[in-house]
């Protein structure tokens, strides 16, 4: 809609003058494009869509109709985001970074599951560097702040043909009472230097293509120690909530060579997870799951 020559956007069932808010500018998609699209470079196309559903839809429908690796779709607001176990989530417009990446690995599939991995210690590293906030991961998939807090989700998903589609939502000037869940933040409410949406995209594409470089070329020792640094499930209590309904406690020691989550039960014994809900259990809590979730962080 355009009201005396200003562009007017519907959100959350009212106008929104898109240039009234100056804590949530758009994007700039040429001047992205310009930086990161380059001859020879990793990035092959770059989008930035004013609303879709899902981008992860958006970048799936692309790889099936032949779209080359190094593809990002970003949209200004995302009206049916989709995270793991089927959980779905939206923002308002431009409050957040909702972005898919179209990749299509030359390794094995087995290694596959370092992708949402990978695409963790890029986020953690551009909101280290331009927002200045002492971000973690928590296995295999949130971007966590002080006290646990979420901040970012990833989703990788497998589409044919030897693709895979990296989705990441990144909230970065939520307002509180604009916060999907008691335990989310934004990188604003939670203190950042800077949480500007524009610089944030360009140290994330470019940590991501980086690391995804290395880890292509074989550097699994080098990529498995950047997600160790930057992880703050190792070493913690755990309560892992496994498919089929079984839990297992524990402390979480490492991950193995395929990124898969290794957790020693009060026996000792190791064991492997492939795929599970990660619960960070506090200290000063009791691991009994009867206990209720006062004092954990899930995601």
């Amino acid at each position: 809609m355009v009201t005396f020559g200003i562009v007017i956007a519907r959100g959350y069932g009212r106008p929104v003058n898109i240039y009234t808010d100056l804590e949530r500018p758009p994007l700039r998609a040429a001047a992205l494009r310009r930086a990161l699209v380059v001859p020879g470079g990793f990035w092959t196309d770059l989008r930035v869509v004013e609303e879709t559903g899902s981008t992860n839809a958006d970048v799936a429908a692309a790889a099936r109709a032949g779209a080359a690796e190094g593809l990002v779709i970003v949209a200004e607001r995302q009206t049916a985001g989709r995270g793991r176990l089927g959980r779905q989530w939206q923002s308002p417009p431009r409050a957040g970074l909702a972005l898919s990446i179209l990749l299509r690995p030359a390794v094995p599939v087995a290694r596959w599951g370092w992708l949402p991995l990978l695409a963790g210690v890029a986020l953690a590293e551009a909101v280290r560097r331009v927002a200045r906030l002492d971000a973690y991961l928590k296995w295999p998939n949130d971007l966590l702040l002080q006290g646990d807090r979420k901040t970012a989700g990833i989703l990788a998903e497998g589409v044919g043909d030897g693709a895979v589609v990296v989705g990441i939502g990144l909230n970065t000037t939520l307002r509180e009472h604009e916060l999907p869940r008691p335990d989310a933040t934004s990188l604003a409410l939670a203190g950042a230097t800077s949480a500007d949406r524009d610089p944030l995209l360009r140290a994330l594409l470019r940590s991501f293509e980086e690391v995804y470089g290395r880890w292509q070329a074989g550097d699994d020792a080098g990529v498995r120690e950047a997600y160790l640094f930057h992880c703050g499930t190792i070493g913690r209590r755990v309560r892992v909530e496994l498919p089929g309904g079984s839990t297992l406690t524990g402390i979480a020691a490492g991950v193995d060579p395929d990124g898969r989550l290794q957790v020693t039960d009060p026996s000792g014994e190791v064991h492997t997870v492939a795929a599970g809900d990660v619960v960070h259990v506090r200290t000063d809590q009791t691991t009994d799951p009867t206990q209720g979730p006062a004092h954990e962080t899930t995601g």
